[in-house]
Parts: structure tokens; C-alpha cells; sequence
């Protein structure tokens, strides 16, 4: 892989891991595009840590104030003190964690199946097409304004359920977890930061099993000067795109992606015939 594949995928991942159009699936496409055969899932997984940092710089202080009072929560059950009410950031840190079960229970139950995806492009393009329907239906339904005091466990299961669903390339993992949100009544700001805030712990956990995988792997993948060029453009570009898509949310406009996920599925099934 050479610098400019490296800087055009890091640029695609930072655009479509945030906006709801699947980041996996659009690398899946660029990858057979510029036929790059080996160390796929790894080179995904590392511009997936650069995303990773993109949510950690736009939304550092709620994390840091996420860390800081879970751990004082925790602290508090140890030594034995009743717990009557939990903060915000205190029960924020505590549906992550809840959400984060099922999506790490469908991951490494069905791994092989959803990396076996990836050698074809016509289940992609069918991905697209459900993504759109998904955004669209979303955007037609009347909302409810839960913020986190009204979030229940079952949001946070149900939620982390979809996040699991869309490791399936092709359906967007931010779009199916604000879509989820929304039709759990959760207001849009609300959302929005539990979708990306969700996404935390998967993407660091899928980072080190993408490392340990190469590890053990007798395929040599090198980090190189490209790989890590990418990364960085993944990075930027997801910060900006965050900033873009929070905006597009609280203007109703999240459908707007579905007649472009419906061209490029249409596009992409009648491709793999051709």
C-alpha cells in the first residue's frame, strides 16, 4: 500500500465511521478498488483506532468526568456506603458498559462469519440498502426526549445490540446506534454522545484483538510511514465529521443519507453482476 491509498482510506474512514453510511463497507469497496489483498482487517482496525481518538478529543472532558465519577461510584460500593441516587456521568458510565455486553457477545460469536463478508461485495450492497430503510424509518417516527436520567437498561441492551449488528459491513455503526436511540426515545444529543461514547470500548477492544491477531498471524504486516499517515487522516477527519454530523442530527436532516446509501447499494449489487 503506498502514502495516497493510505491518506484516501484514513480520509474515507474519519468521513464514514460517524456519518451513518458504514465505514467497513466503503473500505471494503476502496480495498477491492485498489486491489489490496493483504492484512484488510488490520489495516481496518487501525484507522478504527484513529477514530477512536477522534471521539476521545471531542468529547474528552464528558470521558475524563465519565472516568473520574464512575471510579468514585465503585469506590464508594467498596467501602461499604449506600448508594441512594448516581450522577449523570456516573450512570452514563454505567449503561457503556451494559451496551457494550451484547455488542462483544455478537462479535466473537459470530466473527468468522461476519469476516467471511468480506470477500464479496454483493452482501454489502444489500447492507446499504437496510441502512438507508433504517435512517429513513427513523427520521419518520414521532420522538420521545429521554435524557439520562429516563435511559433505562434495556435502551443501553438494545442499543449495544444494533452495535453488534452493524459489524456487518455495509451497515453503519453510528447510524444504527442513533437510530436505535432515537426510536428508544432518547433525545437527539442524547443520541447522539451514547453512540459515539458506545463505541469506545469496541473499537479499543477490537484494536487489540486486530494486534494480537497479527501477532499470532505467520503473515508479516508491517507499521509503516503509510499506515501511520492514515491513521492520523482518519483522525482529523473524524473530528470534523462528528462536529458535522451532530449538527445535521439537530437539524432533522439524518435521512438525507438514505437516498445515497440506496444509490450506492443499487450501484454496488448490480456491479457484482456485471
Amino acid at each position: 500500500m503506498n502514502l495516497l491509498e493510505a491518506i484516501v482510506l484514513g480520509i474515507i474512514q474519519g468521513i464514514t465511521e460517524f456519518l451513518p453510511i458504514s465505514s467497513s463497507g466503503h473500505l471494503v469497496l476502496l480495498q477491492n478498488l485498489f486491489g489490496i489483498k493483504e492484512g484488510n482487517l488490520f489495516f481496518t482496525e487501525m484507522l478504527h483506532f484513529g477514530t477512536l481518538i477522534s471521539i476521545f478529543v471531542v468529547y474528552f472532558n464528558d470521558i475524563i468526568k465519565i472516568i473520574v465519577e464512575f471510579f468514585k461510584l465503585i469506590i464508594s460500593i467498596i467501602k461499604g456506603k449506600k448508594v441512594k441516587v448516581i450522577n449523570k456521568y456516573q450512570k452514563l458510565g454505567l449503561l457503556i458498559i451494559l451496551g457494550s455486553i451484547p455488542t462483544a457477545i455478537i462479535g466473537l460469536l459470530f466473527k468468522d462469519f461476519f469476516e467471511s463478508l468480506y470477500a464479496s461485495i454483493l452482501p454489502i450492497g444489500f447492507a446499504f440498502l437496510v441502512t438507508g430503510l433504517l435512517l429513513w424509518f427513523s427520521e419518520k417516527k414521532a420522538f420521545q426526549n429521554k435524557d439520562v436520567k429516563n435511559m433505562s437498561a434495556l435502551d443501553a441492551f438494545l442499543i449495544g445490540t444494533a452495535q453488534g449488528i452493524a459489524i456487518i459491513p455495509g451497515i453503519s455503526r453510528s447510524g444504527s446506534t442513533i437510530v436505535a436511540g432515537l426510536l428508544r426515545g432518547l433525545n437527539k444529543p442524547l443520541a447522539t454522545e451514547y453512540s459515539f461514547l458506545l463505541a469506545l470500548p469496541v473499537t479499543f477492544g477490537a484494536s487489540l484483538l486486530g494486534i494480537v491477531d497479527v501477532i499470532n498471524s505467520k503473515t508479516e504486516i508491517l507499521i509503516n510511514f503509510p499506515l501511520l499517515v492514515g491513521v492520523l487522516a482518519s483522525t482529523i477527519v473524524g473530528i470534523i465529521t462528528i462536529k458535522f454530523l451532530i449538527n445535521l442530527i439537530n437539524k432533522n436532516k439524518l435521512h438525507y443519507f438514505s437516498y445515497y446509501l440506496w444509490i450506492l447499494g443499487i450501484f454496488v449489487i448490480v456491479s457484482h453482476f456485471i
